[in-house]
């Protein structure tokens, strides 16, 4: 248990000091300013005891300097106080989690006021859930503009909620995407690398302003319009939402293309062994893709799959490779619940490894 005169870190926040005083299970923390910070005692982290810690030199009668001597006659002076010197806290090192090795990264917005969020200003938060330091970036764009605006660049410490900007309620309508990026890495010790990170995430600025979009959250006593950026490990990079005006624009592109252009599939091909292979890439699928989201593309994919194994139903013993790519594996679970529900019964397997990498997958039509 820490005592007076032991230097302390607080054990949820950051910070810390000297205690100087205990009162009713709360002590009191001077830091390396002279301000005393009130905390529980059971947070307070003791990091060197009261024996071990540096004594501020006393003063001695050869630091006070007679007054010099004057033809006039001089009132008598007292002499000086000695100065008061405060040692500086010793930095301090992170409280680590027996979980903390896996990083956790939540991006939020705060309402400073939830009661007017019209005139209310909105605090953008990076909670770091990890015994990582994070050096990171967070910046904003507006959805026709191609370039960034940064709003912080930093380093976040370990298991530590930090405040990046407050965006005034003016500004919210010119934020319709935020990307985090960070590099995470330990400080005076050996440490798991980690892949650098870059999460880009469209932003809906209406929620800002209705109530019931801001939900409780665990790192958060008022509710708040919480994004995860990164879980347990994994960058969560979620698919962008559909806007209509971009789908009415894209299919408004597509009626004025040739049909040629409109769906350029290319016919399944056989190959040695009566083996058919299906190419899913979008870009064999399609010539153009502008104004097209990601899950535009995906349904257009799906459907070519879907083409080809109706064309097939009734030739029994049939192989179809179809060629998905590695990717993020979006386009593959999507065959999968295909062929779990719509076409089941029929045997799946990988492709050949040597002639399609990992990016491909077999069925055999029963």
């Amino acid at each position: 248990m820490a005592k007076i005169g032991d230097t302390v870190r607080f054990l949820n926040t950051t910070g810390g000091g000297r205690i100087v005083r205990i009162e009713n299970g709360i002590a009191h923390v001077e830091d390396q300013d002279g301000f005393e910070i009130p905390a529980l005692l059971k947070e307070c982290v003791v990091v060197m005891e009261a024996s071990a810690a540096p004594k501020a030199p006393k003063a001695t009668a050869s630091t006070v300097s007679a007054p010099k001597s004057t033809g006039s006659k001089a009132a008598p002076s007292k002499a000086a106080a000695p100065e008061k010197v405060i040692a500086p806290a010793p930095e301090l090192p992170p409280v680590e989690t027996p979980e903390g090795d896996k990083i956790n990264v939540v991006m939020a917005f705060e309402a400073t006021d939830l009661k007017a969020l019209s005139g209310s200003e909105f605090d953008a938060v990076l909670v770091n859930d990890s015994n990582y330091y994070l050096s990171f970036t967070f910046a904003t764009r507006a959805e026709d503009s191609g370039k960034w605006t940064l709003r912080r660049a930093g380093t976040v410490e370990p298991n530590i909620v930090l405040t990046m900007c407050t965006l005034p309620s003016s500004e919210i309508n010119t934020i319709d995407r935020a990307l985090v990026q960070f590099v995470a890495y330990k400080s005076g010790k050996e440490f798991e690398s980690k892949a650098p990170v870059s999460v880009e995430t469209k932003i809906d600025n209406t929620k800002f302003f209705k109530f019931h979009c801001y939900k409780s959250n665990p790192y958060f006593d008022e509710p708040v319009i919480a994004v995860d950026i990164m879980k347990d490990d994994r960058p969560v990079i979620p698919l962008p939402a559909i806007d209509p005006k971009e789908l009415q624009q894209a299919m408004r592109e597509k009626n004025d293309t040739t049909p040629s252009q409109q769906h350029r599939s290319k016919p399944s091909r056989p190959r040695k062994g009566d083996i058919i292979e299906v190419d899913l890439h979008i870009t064999e699928l399609l010539d153009n893709v502008n104004g097209l989201s990601r899950a535009d593309m995906l349904n257009r994919q799906v459907d070519e799959f879907r083409r080809v194994m109706d064309a097939n139903l009734r030739n029994h013993g049939q192989k179809i490779v179809f060629i998905h790519g590695k990717g993020e594996g979006v386009l593959r679970q999507a065959l999968m619940k295909e062929l779990t529900h719509r076409y089941k019964g029929h045997d799946v397997s990988d492709a050949s490894f040597r002639e399609y990498g990992f990016g491909a997958t077999q069925v055999v039509i029963r």
